[in-house]
C-alpha cells in the first residue's frame, strides 16, 4: 500500500464501477437505507488471505433467498468484486462487506417485488470492535435491563440486517452503567447477542453459547468446531441470564475482533479478573486457524 494508491484507504464497488472509498455514493431513494430492506455480510482478510469465505459466500446467498433479493450478478462474480476491492487497496488485513438492497421504485412502484435489487461492496483497513491491547485485559460486559432485542418472530437474527435500534439503545446503557459492550436478553430473560457479537460463557470446562435470538455467526462457528477438535464439550442452548453472573469465563465473537475476552459483567470479576485459560486456548487457536488453507483464500495483489 503507497500513499500514490488512490484505494489506499479502501475500495469500493458501486454501480459497476471500482470507486476510492471516499467517493463511495449510494443513490438517495436506495429502500435499502431509508427502510433497512437489506441484508450484507462480512469476510475478513488477514495476511493477504480470505478467512472462510466460502462460509460468508453461503450466508450471504441464502440472506437474499429469504428475503427474495435477487442480483445481476452472481457468486462468483460477487467473489471477483471482493478480490479485486482488497487487490486494489493493496490491504493485507482488512474488512471487506458486501451488501444487497432492495434498490429503488420503478416507475413509482411502491412494491417491492418491482424494484431493481443493488449490489454493493467495499474492503477497507480491518475493524476491531475491541482493539488488541483492550483484549489483552478484557471487556466489562453490561446485560441490558432497559432493552429486550427484537424478537424473531418480527426479524429473523439469523439474516444479517441493518435494524440495530435496540442494539444501539443498549450501549447507550451499557455506557451509562459504566461498560464496554452489551448483551441483550430476550423477551423469556434469555441471552441473545451484542452490537455485532455472539456471546460464549465458560463453566467447569463447557462452552455455552445461545441458541435462539442470534446471527449464527461465522466466528461463533469457528469457535464450536475448535473445540470440538480441542475436546472442549459445548452447549448451543437457552441461556438465563442469570447464568451469567456464576460463570468462569465469558468472551464474545465476532469477524471483527476474534475472539475477545471478557472480564467483567455487570461490575462483577469474572475467575481471577484476568481472561480465563479457555478463552486464551480459543483466541490462540482462532488467530491460528487463519494459517489453515481448508479456511482460507489468499488474495492476488
Amino acid at each position: 500500500m503507497t500513499d500514490d494508491n488512490p484505494y489506499s484507504r479502501g475500495c469500493a464497488w458501486i454501480q459497476g464501477e471500482f470507486v476510492p472509498i471516499g467517493d463511495a455514493k449510494i443513490p438517495l431513494l436506495d429502500v435499502g437505507f431509508s427502510r433497512s430492506d437489506v441484508t450484507y455480510d462480512v469476510v475478513a482478510v488477514w495476511d493477504g488471505k480470505f478467512f472462510r469465505l466460502d462460509e460468508h459466500l453461503d450466508r450471504f446467498e441464502r440472506s437474499m433467498k429469504h428475503l427474495h433479493l435477487n442480483l445481476d450478478v452472481d457468486r462468483e462474480q460477487i467473489g471477483q468484486i471482493l478480490h479485486e476491492c482488497v487487490r486494489r487497496s493493496g490491504l493485507r488485513e482488512s474488512y471487506v462487506d458486501m451488501i444487497a438492497t432492495r434498490g429503488w421504485p420503478g416507475r413509482e412502484s411502491r412494491n417491492p417485488w418491482t424494484f431493481r435489487n443493488q449490489f454493493y461492496a467495499y474492503a477497507i483497513p480491518y475493524v476491531w470492535i475491541v482493539e488488541p491491547d483492550k483484549q489483552e485485559a478484557g471487556s466489562h460486559l453490561v446485560i441490558a435491563r432497559d432493552t429486550v432485542r427484537i424478537p424473531e418472530a418480527s426479524i429473523d437474527p439469523t439474516v444479517k440486517n441493518f435494524h440495530w435500534g435496540d442494539l444501539t439503545r443498549g450501549a447507550f446503557e451499557a455506557r451509562e452503567r459504566g461498560g464496554s459492550v452489551v448483551v441483550l436478553p430476550d423477551l423469556e430473560g434469555n441471552l441473545t447477542e451484542g452490537p455485532g457479537f455472539n456471546i460464549f460463557l465458560v463453566s467447569d470446562g463447557e462452552l455455552y453459547t445461545p441458541d435462539a435470538g442470534v446471527l449464527e455467526g461465522i466466528t461463533r462457528r469457528t469457535i464450536l468446531e475448535l473445540a470440538a477438535e480441542l475436546g472442549l464439550p459445548t452447549h448451543v442452548a437457552p441461556i438465563p441470564v442469570g447464568d451469567a453472573s456464576r460463570a468462569d469465563e465469558a468472551f464474545m465473537t465476532s469477524t471483527a475482533g476474534g475472539v475477545m475476552p471478557v472480564t467483567l459483567i455487570d461490575g462483577r470479576p469474572l475467575g481471577d479478573g484476568h481472561p480465563g485459560s479457555i478463552t486464551t486456548q480459543l483466541r490462540q487457536a482462532y488467530w491460528d486457524a487463519h494459517d489453515d488453507p481448508r479456511w482460507t483464500t489468499p488474495v492476488s495483489y
